[in-house]
């Protein structure tokens, strides 16, 4: 799909229940990549009840059996060496993945009010459609923003904070 497709939608929601309905429907929207809900309770403390990353674990294990695959060559000491360094690698890769969105979830954990709810949707979208009536559905409020947009204010906070 064209990357101008690729968006990170942000939907406010006055209470908690409200933001965890809205992420049950979200984790079935077309193109999902990633959910999560940030809650902040009455007392003002944040945090993260529910997230969803469609297709983890699979660049760890995918990396696992190809370096196994490549290991044959090795016999049975390659085949563990090679899948090893594959799960490594594959490892390394998903923790930078997380990483990354821990950081865009600390940046959104501001405009969380307490007693309410932000739902986080990373997803390709081939029309705005499905994710508007979400949001309509469950008296939220919607801000779509591309990809690259919610990338760039992430690295701006970093840099800020750094």
């Amino acid at each position: 799909m064209a990357d101008s497709n690729h968006h990170v939608l942000l939907i406010t929601f006055a209470s908690a229940p409200s933001g965890r309905a809205a992420y049950q429907e979200a984790i079935g929207l077309p193109g999902l990549r990633q959910a999560a809900v940030l809650e902040r309770s009455a007392e003002g403390l944040l945090d993260v009840p529910e997230s969803h990353v469609s297709g983890a674990g699979i660049p760890t294990a995918g990396a696992g059996l190809a370096g196994g695959l490549l290991g044959l060559a090795g016999g049975p000491i390659g085949v563990f060496l090679g899948a090893a360094v594959g799960v490594a690698l594959g490892n390394a890769a998903e923790d930078q993945w997380a990483q990354e969105g821990g950081a865009g979830m600390i940046m959104l954990s501001s405009r969380v009010e307490d007693g309410a709810a932000l739902l986080l949707v990373d997803l390709h979208e081939s029309e705005p459609g499905p994710a508007d009536q979400l949001a309509r559905r469950n008296g939220g409020i919607l801000e779509r923003l591309t990809a690259k947009e919610f990338a760039a204010q992430v690295h701006a906070a970093e840099r800020a904070a750094g």
